[in-house]
């Protein structure tokens, strides 16, 4: 009886540090948020802000591990469920309409990301998981792409915060040099924009920069930027592909590559969000924003979670590189674009 009880107690417990955990995430992710809003911060975002406002907690505090198992539930579990919440933002309808040529030129965009990021690091003898990530990240959409890259190539949690980090802080960087020079550039407005979407990192990226030069720069940017996005779906099987025929030449064990369910949901939700909400059920544009700053609200928990297992000595010694890499890449990708729009 006394056991059954003790055992009672411990699963309570455990419960109570597992929603405390999650709630620790939320607490810090609503501090990130506000940051966010604050000048100056409000170029890098609310992830980037979370992710900075863990690395601190970890590095004054250390690592809350009664709390882990509810931080582990944020940084995986609710990584996944957000990337799903995700595909709401990308409109396939409009791609396959008004989109395809931008397409072919997003697919250049990402192969060259990816291919000379591989390059320079290898010549640079930089981290090859932060170097991956950091590629897929300016190739494709940024923080949504390396959270579900790194859940197939296995990357350590640090390694995909570090990277989320840095993609966050190139890209506000990038699109505020693009507002600079708009003027003297000889480019017209959707000119401009497509150069923006097919070589800028993230979405907020795109925007942050599209907006100054016009609605219809906004709109070509956006829609080059969201045929991006879609080839995240087509680039995860194939890095799932590798994945699985590379394992068993190093770990017999290893070989058992996890489908990744949450690509499905990706997928659906994309699916509805372009022929169903709006369409076949009338929602209005604010209950879409409330969806959007949902998603956008668990991607920060999760990545609160990942921020806490970043220390000051890894970014210093295994970030660097990777970040030189990276702005190669990304100077070489807008200086190609820009003389091809």
């Amino acid at each position: 009886m006394e056991y059954t009880e003790k055992s009672n107690n411990i699963v309570k417990g455990s419960r109570l540090f597992w929603l405390a955990g999650i709630g620790f995430t939320f607490f810090i992710a609503i501090l990130g948020l506000g940051l966010s809003k604050l000048p100056g911060f409000d170029h890098i975002g609310p992830l980037a802000s979370a992710i900075l406002i863990a690395v601190v907690f970890r590095q004054v505090s250390g690592y809350p591990e009664k709390l882990r198992s509810g931080i582990e539930f944020s940084s995986k579990r609710l990584l996944r469920f957000a990337i799903i919440l995700y595909g709401l933002k990308l409109n396939i309808d409009i791609i396959f309409h008004q989109g395809l040529p931008l397409l072919v030129r997003g697919i250049g965009s990402v192969a060259f990301a990816i291919l000379v990021m591989y390059a320079l690091s290898k010549w640079l003898k930089a981290d090859a998981s932060i170097s991956l990530l950091l590629g897929v990240g300016t190739g494709v959409c940024g923080a949504a792409a390396i959270a579900a890259i790194s859940t197939i190539v296995k990357s350590r949690e640090e390694d995909t915060a570090i990277s989320v980090g840095i993609i966050a802080l190139m890209g506000t960087l990038f699109s505020i040099l693009y507002t600079v020079l708009l003027p003297w550039l000889p480019l017209s407005d959707t000119e401009y924009g497509t150069w923006a979407g097919i070589s800028l990192h993230e979405i907020a990226h795109v925007a942050l920069a599209g907006a100054p030069a016009g609605q219809d720069a906004l709109t070509v940017a956006l829609l080059a930027k969201l045929g991006r996005v879609f080839l995240l779906v087509p680039l995860c099987f194939f890095f799932m592909y590798r994945m699985k025929k590379r394992s068993p030449e190093k770990h017999e064990d290893a070989a058992k590559v996890e489908f990744p369910w949450f690509l499905i949901g990706f997928i659906v939700m994309s699916l509805i969000g372009s022929y169903i909400l709006g369409g076949v059920i009338p929602v209005s544009s604010r209950v879409l924003d409330d969806i959007s700053n949902l998603s956008t609200c668990i991607l920060t928990m999760a990545m609160v979670g990942l921020g806490l297992n970043i220390s000051f000595h890894a970014l210093r010694d295994r970030a660097l590189r990777p970040l030189a890499a990276m702005t190669v890449t990304s100077v070489i990708l807008s200086v190609l674009a820009f003389f091809t729009v």
